[in-house]
């Protein structure tokens, strides 16, 4: 039986319910990588140790996890490296929002607070009078030493509620600030204070995980809008959910992995952690993750010091980061001739200073494989009078030698915990990363 074509607006509807489901499921980074792993298993993908030997096949399918929260997938080309090189996207699993502190729970005034960090740069005030709750990973005691389990509260367990108006009178003229250590900390609920509210906290985490309360020995928990993600507008063009920058490139590189078979040359998905506090880490894009599997990879295909430098030079990258989209609400904060707008497709970013890894050749690629995949594009340049943010473009580029160019679909609210982006906007970034892949 034949089956019926899903015509282009409906596959991008799909593929949009698609990335808030990944989302929805992806309450952290450590989450996200989870949910990326399953997907990789469900298609054929085997898992890698860094610990151990690596025998890999010719054409084959591979994945490795560091840190739980950083996964690089590839799929082994057909011809050599030396030949094709390597076809790479990258993105961050990372978003910015509140962590919860190592001992996070305090009682004053008969009530629990948690007490958290600002990791990143949050727009702190969304925060506020949202359905707040808790995920990320927890280590616990076990017989042979300790294990790391992934924990998440569906049901809202945490609320910033706002000062009334009566008493900031000027929140309206002046915005709502917020003092990041007296006037973040999160209700939990009604109790004593000291050590039962520290204890009163560690006994729901236990619960929970079904585990002893003096077993559980440290955590990375952050905060998170238990609300779903929506598509809405008057045609059902856009979308809203939290994470949207960057797991929304997480979702496009991998789907777009996922769809590529037998490439020629060997495709690599890497998706970091770290990349909203700067990418110092072992596991973010300034560690030595990418270029390790890099000469794995090359080791295992018998590639000398030379056949692995040729290789780099015929490789491209692409980093994967959301754009701004152009908000008429607020044309004074927009370079004139470089709106970036919602469903147009991917935005093209250029910054003279180096923020943005492109050049004049890498756009000019990225511009063909849009036009080989039928995708529209955009430039974007930032306002000249405003700091310009970065990405892991300009360090991946740096660090391995590589041509790189910087994209990214467009969206409203970036650092919102409640971002906007477009429907068609994600299925065009599949539509060229998958492009890429088969380049």
């Amino acid at each position: 039986m034949i089956k019926t074509p899903i015509k282009p607006q409906n596959q991008a509807k799909v593929q949009a319910q698609d990335l808030l489901d990944f989302i929805d499921a992806s309450p952290s980074p450590w989450h996200a990588v989870n949910s990326v792993e399953q997907h990789l298993l469900k298609h054929g993908f085997t898992r890698l140790e860094e610990a151990q030997v690596w025998q890999l096949k010719p054409t084959g399918r591979y994945y490795v996890v560091r840190g739980g929260a950083s996964i690089i997938a590839f799929t082994l080309g057909s011809q050599t490296l030396s030949d094709s090189g390597f076809r790479m996207v990258g993105a961050h699993t990372d978003s910015p929002g509140l962590r919860l502190k190592p001992h996070a729970a305090f009682g004053s005034d008969g009530l629990v607070r948690i007490g958290v960090e600002v990791y990143g740069g949050p727009i702190l005030a969304t925060f506020t009078d949202r359905d707040l709750s808790v995920a990320g990973r927890v280590t616990v005691r076990t017989t042979g030493g300790f294990e790391t389990r992934l924990l998440k509260f569906d049901d809202a367990l945490l609320r910033l509620p706002n000062l009334a108006i009566h008493m900031n009178r000027e929140v309206n003229d002046k915005g709502l600030k917020l003092n990041k250590q007296t006037e973040l900390p999160l209700i939990f609920g009604i109790g004593e204070d000291g050590v039962e509210a520290d204890r009163q906290f560690i006994n729901h985490l236990a619960s929970s995980l079904e585990v002893k309360a003096e077993d559980i020995l440290t955590w990375e928990l952050n905060v998170f809008d238990t609300q779903k993600g929506v598509i809405w507008g008057a045609n059902q063009e856009f979308i809203a959910d939290s994470q949207l920058d960057n797991l929304a490139s997480c979702h496009a590189a991998l789907t777009a992995l996922l769809a590529t078979e037998n490439p020629k040359s060997t495709c690599v998905c890497a998706l970091f952690d770290h990349e909203e506090v700067g990418s110092e880490s072992a596991a973010g894009a300034s560690g030595s993750f990418l270029s390790d599997v890099i000469n794995r990879i090359a080791a295992n295909s018998h590639a000398d010091d030379e056949s692995r430098l040729r290789a780099l030079a015929q490789s491209f990258f692409i980093s994967a980061d959301m754009a701004h989209a152009y908000h008429p609400n607020h044309p004074s904060a927009y370079e004139p001739c470089h709106h970036a707008l919602v469903n147009k497709g991917p935005v093209i970013k250029t910054n003279a200073n180096q923020r943005y890894s492109t050049d004049a050749d890498t756009a000019a690629r990225f511009i063909t494989l849009c036009e080989t995949a039928g995708v529209p594009y955009q430039q974007y340049v930032h306002r000249t009078d405003l700091g310009c943010g970065s990405t892991i473009g300009p360090i991946i580029a740096s660090r391995l030698g590589v041509p790189s160019v910087d994209v990214g679909s467009p969206m409203w609210a970036m650092h919102s915990i409640r971002e906007s982006a477009g429907v068609l906007d994600h299925s065009y970034m599949i539509a060229v990363l998958k492009a890429m892949f088969n380049s």
